[in-house]
């Protein structure tokens, strides 16, 4: 069978000459060697496809799901047609030890961060500044539509969606750069939103409220399993997974709207909480704001086992991002990162600031600060280059 060879999104290309078992012809080939991703558009013949990779593993998103294909090896996709949106995306590399600063558009207590859609977005407590950035590094301002105390943003299904504390104020932006006024269902202290599986979700603080929405502008009120300082939310696996101060109560749901309670492996500030992979297992990990060590990690969601951090901080945020757990603390130049949620490595922050939000996108980790200055932090982690790929046509039907 002859080769067809295509436009490729840096200087070289690569075709293949053997086709994986029963693929057909090929949709798709290239190298990524200088650029890091490379996005285009195929025409599949509404069959599987087959993606491959070479030299350096990729991420290979057809039609909005992503697949890992580690190098040298053949996945299958999903079925697909004409007109399907195909990302290619080189995998990055890199310890997040040891960050380094960066300067914030304003001086602001920042409180929290999210990435989406190329986009870093963040938003700062009892003021009307937000920020944003296409690097992590680079911060241009933006406007939140009232001063009032910011506390938490999150990204999903083309919306960034802000709550504030101790109002009804809420925000939502389609580009991260404007933003428009929402209203929540009740002005409680809305501590953390998340999205997942067609719901944002609102948890608040000292109290048994919670909202759920599934556009990002209209709330609906909700109840949570207990009247708790509820500070954090996370999606992930099909289970939504809160977590409070002071206390040992958690909370999770499979549907947004009904929780049932959860117990915490101690009575700590539980001030943030993310969802990630350890391999192949799903882990939900937590972290605890009281100057101690208290770590906590999860397998389902529901049970929870207690971790040590690396060192005795007080812990606000931790993200999950390529393999790395990554967390930060206030006033001090600690941080930590983890490869299964369980085990902390010690990682140092650019300044002893009160750092209070960390996100993970595009290959880099970026926090934030809530001590009223400029100051911001990123690690990047380098792509692994080069990258052959190649997608090729499969059946009509699955076998």
């Amino acid at each position: 069978m002859g080769q067809s060879t295509f436009p490729v999104p840096s200087t070289g290309s690569s075709t293949s000459t053997v086709l994986p078992v029963n693929a057909s012809s090929v949709i798709l080939d290239g190298s990524l060697t200088s650029a890091s991703t490379y996005t285009t558009t195929v025409n599949g013949n509404g069959g599987i496809a087959y993606l491959t990779a070479t030299d350096n593993p990729a991420t290979i998103t057809v039609s909005g799901t992503a697949y890992s294909v580690p190098a040298n090896t053949v996945v299958a996709s999903k079925v697909f047609g004409a007109s399907t949106s195909v990302t290619v995306a080189a995998n990055y590399v890199g310890t997040p030890s040891t960050f380094t600063a960066s300067t914030m558009s304003s001086s602001s207590f920042w409180r929290s961060i999210t990435y989406g859609n190329g986009y870093y977005v963040a938003v700062a407590a009892n003021t009307t500044a937000g920020a944003y950035s296409t690097d992590g590094i680079n911060w241009t301002a933006s406007t939140m539509p009232s001063s009032s105390a910011w506390t938490s943003v999150t990204y999903g299904n083309g919306y960034y969606v802000a709550v504030t504390s101790g109002t009804t104020a809420g925000a939502y932006s389609t580009n991260g750069t404007t933003w428009t006024a929402s209203t929540m269902p009740s002005a409680s202290y809305w501590g953390g939103v998340t999205y997942g599986n067609g719901y944002y979700i609102a948890v608040a603080s000292n109290t048994s409220a919670n909202a759920y929405s599934t556009n990002g502008t209209t709330w609906t009120a909700s109840t949570m399993s207990s009247s708790s300082f509820w500070n954090s939310v996370t999606y992930g696996n099909g289970y939504y997974v809160a977590v409070a101060g002071s206390t040992t109560a958690g909370a999770y749901s499979t549907n947004g709207t009904t929780w049932t309670a959860s117990t915490m492996p101690s009575a700590a500030t539980w001030s943030g909480v993310t969802y990630g992979l350890v391999g192949a297992t799903p882990t939900y990990v937590a972290v605890a704001t009281t100057s101690t060590t208290a770590g906590a990690y999860s397998t389902n969601g529901t049970t929870w086992t207690a971790s040590t951090m690396s060192s005795s901080s007080s812990w606000n945020s931790v993200t999950y991002g390529n393999g790395y757990y990554v967390a930060v603390a206030g006033s001090t130049t600690a941080g930590a990162y983890s490869t299964n949620g369980t085990t902390w490595t010690a990682s140092t922050m650019p300044s002893s600031s009160n750092w209070q939000s960390v996100a993970y996108g595009n290959g880099k980790f970026v926090a934030v600060q809530n001590s009223g200055t400029t100051a911001g932090a990123y690690f990047a982690q380098s792509a692994a280059l080069p990258v052959n790929f190649g997608i090729y046509a499969g059946p009509t039907t699955i076998n």
